[in-house]
């Protein structure tokens, strides 16, 4: 698995979604991984602007070529921000993950909401 790239600065669920903290906004997506195993993304869904979400629910799907998917919520608060993009070029989850290909914003009460995510190297060795 060591093909793929996974960003130090960023912090991961064994559910293959990438999160990027800043203070207590935290921005959500699928790993290079997750994506490569679904093939061409067709069509995202996404939680609505200011739904709560819980920490490990299903708040979404990814539909490829091959199959649909869930995307579940790593940290529980609420919804702050969708990216809009993907909802007419969904394909940048594929060319862009941890880019363009983000999917959503949430914002935390605190930092312990953050509690049980993985590092790179730590999800990276899950894998192999």
């Amino acid at each position: 698995m060591s093909d793929f790239e996974y960003p130090d600065d960023l912090k991961y669920t064994t559910d293959h979604e990438w999160m990027k903290v800043d203070g207590n906004v935290v921005r959500v997506g699928i790993t290079a991984f997750a994506q490569e195993a679904l093939g061409d993304i067709v069509y995202v869904t996404l939680p609505d602007q200011d739904a709560q979400v819980e920490s490990g629910t299903t708040c979404g799907e990814v539909e490829s070529t091959k199959s649909v998917s869930d995307v579940y919520a790593p940290v529980t608060g609420a919804v702050t921000k969708r990216n809009e993009a993907l909802d007419t070029t969904p394909e940048l989850v594929n060319s862009d993950p941890y880019g363009e290909g983000w999917m959503f914003e949430v914002t935390v009460p605190d930092a312990t909401a953050l509690t049980g995510l993985l590092s790179a190297a730590e999800y990276q060795s899950q894998l192999d």
